[in-house]
This record gives C-alpha cells, structure tokens and sequence, in this order.
C-alpha cells in the first residue's frame, strides 16, 4: 500500500522533472541560425509531431465534442507564445510568468462560472499579480530590449498562462473523454497551426545534427511527461499534484546553469526574476498547501497529562 501511495506523486515529481528541461531544447546553439521570431514555431512544430509518435498508440477511444476546438487552440497558442518567449528572453521568466495560469482559471472560475471562492484563493491572486508586476516594471526599467533581451518576451509569458488556462479549463470540462485522444488532438492542431509560420519563415528542413534534439523535446519534454502526469493524478490529490508541478520552475534555471554555465554568453537570470518568482510561487503554495482546520489542531495538541 505504500508503495502504491508515493507512486502517483512520484510519477508527477518525474513530469514536473523532465517539463522542466525546455530550455535545454529550445536554448541550444543548434537553433540559433533560426530567425528567433520563428524559431518558437518551428521548434513546437516539431515538438508536436514527435509527441504524436508516443501519444497515439495509446489512445483508446476517439470522440468529438465542440469543446475541443478552443482546448485545441488554446493549446498551440501556449505552445507558440512560450517557446517564442522562452527564446526572446530570460527562461526563467517564460516559466514563472506561464505558471500563472492557476490564477486566470480562478478568475475566470469566479467571474464567468460564478464558483464560489475561499480566502486563500484572493491571497494566491494577490501574490502572483504582485510578482508579475514586479518582474515587468524591472525588467523594463533595468533590462533594456537587446539582442537576447526582445521587449516582448514577458508579453507573450503572460498569454501562454493565460492560454495554459484555457487548456486547464477545456480538459477540466472535457473529463469524461479519453485523455490519450485529448492530448493528441492538442499536438495535431498545434503541428498544423505552426506548418504555415515555419512555411512563412523560410526556415527549411532541420539539420541533421537537430533531429536527436528535436525527438528528444517531442518525447521527453513533452509526449511522456503528459502520460507520467495523467497516470500521477489517478492516485494522487490534486492540490498535491500542483505543488508537485512547481518543481518545474524551481528546476528549470538550474539545468540551464549547468548545462551552460560556462559558455561565454551565459547570462543568469536577474535578481528580480527570483524575487518575482518567489511572490508567485508563495501565492500558488499558499493556494494548494492543505491547512489542517481547528479540530484537527485540537487533537494533535497534546493535552496536560499527556504533557
């Protein structure tokens, strides 16, 4: 029993771990002679197509519902905009500003579904508001758009969250369908959206040397993470599961330094990064930490003769 107790966490901890290695894909010098507006989508081109030859065999079930359409366009919008952003700037901020999302499902959950709230719902909102306005009102100040540093990189952070959120909400009302089959129609939709960008572009057909690198991003970034966290969440709590998931931005800017700490143009992320990141990862903790109610404190209070 125990070991079937830590094996749904476990499997999300090995989700978040191997979510958390993007950047080492998408940063790699073998994609720097793509033009870096493009290079976003062609890399999540690729992606998709790669998370496809893992993704469906496992489907079970296919079914439509009208619902998929905006869970589909969601998804590749994220998709765009988050490697788009996670090339234009600091990888760090591409990873926090997009582990927004808990906060737009909550806004949206309360002003268009009219779910009813709990304070640490305000608190998280409060805390991840503050963090992004944080980090954007430094790195404007004291980061002026460069070569490695373009204006609009936090932008397009923010709306891969927002389009995150989207994805949350669609699979949430999507439930009852094969998971399997929703993942794929997302990698579908997202390697069809992205064909015309990467046409436009002019970028070609990858190298050679790029082919290990793109499969691995398809399939270890992407494809099996989805499947390890699908199985996790069977088993485990879902306020669990998302605290588990912040291992992905937590782990993301240590790859990058050890993977390229010593190249002459490596750049750590800024110290406002980490301090807006801390606002936003306090707010999600302070959401999803179960809090023990006055009678459970009441009874693991050692009583005087027990004392």
């Amino acid at each position: 029993m125990a070991s079937r107790t830590w094996l749904g966490p476990l499997l999300c901890a090995l989700a978040a771990v191997l979510w958390s290695t993007s950047a080492l894909f998408a940063r790699s010098p073998l994609f720097e002679g793509w033009p870096v507006e493009y290079r976003g989508a062609s890399i999540a081109l690729w992606r998709a197509i790669f998370a496809l030859v893992i993704l469906l065999p496992l489907v079970r079930r296919v079914s439509w519902d009208w619902r998929m359409l905006p869970m589909a366009a969601c998804f590749a919008l994220m998709n765009w905009t988050y490697l788009t952003a996670l090339v234009g700037g600091p990888p760090e901020n591409a990873i926090w500003l997009q582990n927004l999302a808990p906060a737009w499902v909550m806004l949206v959950a309360v002003i268009v579904l009219r779910e009813p709230t709990i304070p640490k719902d305000w608190w998280m909102l409060a805390f991840c508001i503050g963090g992004v306005l944080f980090i954007l009102g430094m790195q404007n100040t004291f980061a002026p758009p460069s070569s490695k540093n373009y204006w609009w990189a936090p932008w397009l952070a923010i709306a891969s969250g927002m389009c995150y959120a989207g994805v949350i909400l669609s699979l949430r009302s999507l439930r009852t369908h094969d998971p399997a089959w929703l993942i794929a129609v997302n990698h579908v939709v997202t390697a069809l959206a992205m064909v015309p960008l990467v046409w436009q572009s002019g970028v070609g057909w990858p190298d050679r040397a790029m082919w290990p690198l793109l499969a691995g991003i398809g399939i270890l970034q992407m494809g099996t993470p989805y499947l390890l966290f699908a199985r996790g969440l069977k088993t485990t709590p879902s306020h669990l599961a998302s605290l588990i998931t912040l291992l992905e931005p937590v782990l993301l800017p240590v790859w990058v330094f050890l993977a390229r700490g010593g190249d002459p143009d490596y750049e750590p992320a800024p110290w406002w990064t980490w301090v807006g990141g801390g606002m936003i990862l306090m707010g999600l903790v302070l959401r999803y930490l179960p809090v023990p109610n006055r009678e459970e404190l009441q009874i693991a209070k050692p009583s005087k003769r027990e004392g």
